[in-house]
């Protein structure tokens, strides 16, 4: 990765919150994809505890709210997509079973067995998913599932570029069979595995970013850091477009042992 361009992380955590508030999807994904993933979940009813990980505004979390019956709590670490989560489920009139917290990926507000599903789209690498698949294991009932999506590499070597472009900006990227073998080994039963289609990253994440990027200078025009962040994310979707049969989301879906 070209030093021209930062790490995403090293910009100003409320701006990057700010900025992509502005679209409903934080990450690349889809309402059908979240069905798709939630098609592999068994046994859950009116009395299941489901919570959403990393949630944003909860783009994912209204349609699975929408799906399923039980209650839902999301969590994020920014209050400005917690507030639209919010508003978001009482636009929906989902409010009595679906609510959104700030909190942190850390330290989650559950006690041991609590959850029949625990729900991540994209949001896993804010702790690592090794970690987070082996943490969140003691907060599921037994039988329960996790669901998670995670940038993972679809072959076993690539070139340097993209190579170096991600490894810097998550080093624990890896291809499909180790984080399979991470799952197994973190105590779950693999019920379900597959690739996010392209669409899921040009239709549904860049796409919208063309009128937020609009927007969003326009409020900063003269803020270098922004000027920055965009430089940034133009340049991931460049990097996307260059070497997409090369990575890309994938979901894991696994059931506690």
């Amino acid at each position: 990765m070209s030093n021209e361009y930062q790490n995403i992380h090293e910009f100003d955590f409320n701006l990057i919150c700010e900025y992509f508030s502005l679209i409903e999807r934080q990450g690349p994904g889809s309402p059908e994809m979240t069905l798709k993933a939630l098609s592999f979940i068994d046994n859950l009813n009116e009395k299941s505890r489901i919570a959403d990980l990393g949630c944003g505004t909860g783009g994912q979390t209204m349609t699975l709210a929408q799906n399923t019956s039980g209650s839902i709590l999301g969590l994020d670490l920014f209050k400005g997509f917690i507030d639209r989560f919010n508003r978001n489920a009482t636009d929906l009139n989902l409010q009595h079973r679906v609510k959104g917290i700030v909190g942190s990926m850390d330290e989650l507000p559950f006690q041991p067995g609590e959850l029949d599903l625990i729900w991540c789209e994209g949001a896993i690498y804010n702790i690592g998913f090794e970690r987070g698949v082996n943490e969140w294991h003691k907060y599921l009932k037994d039988g329960g599932y996790i669901t998670v999506s995670e940038a993972s590499w679809f072959t076993d070597e690539r070139p340097a570029e993209i190579n170096d472009f991600w490894n810097e900006a998550y080093p624990e990227i890896d291809t499909i069979p180790v984080k399979i073998a991470q799952l197994q080994k973190a105590g779950y039963i693999p019920e379900a595995v597959f690739c996010l289609p392209e669409y899921c990253w040009t239709k549904i994440f860049f796409e919208p970013q063309v009128e937020a990027k609009k927007v969003f200078m326009e409020k900063y025009p003269d803020n270098q850091m922004a000027k920055e962040l965009m430089a940034n994310l133009s340049h991931e979707e460049e990097m996307y477009h260059m070497y997409k049969k090369y990575y890309g989301y994938v979901f894991y879906i696994g059931r506690k042992i």
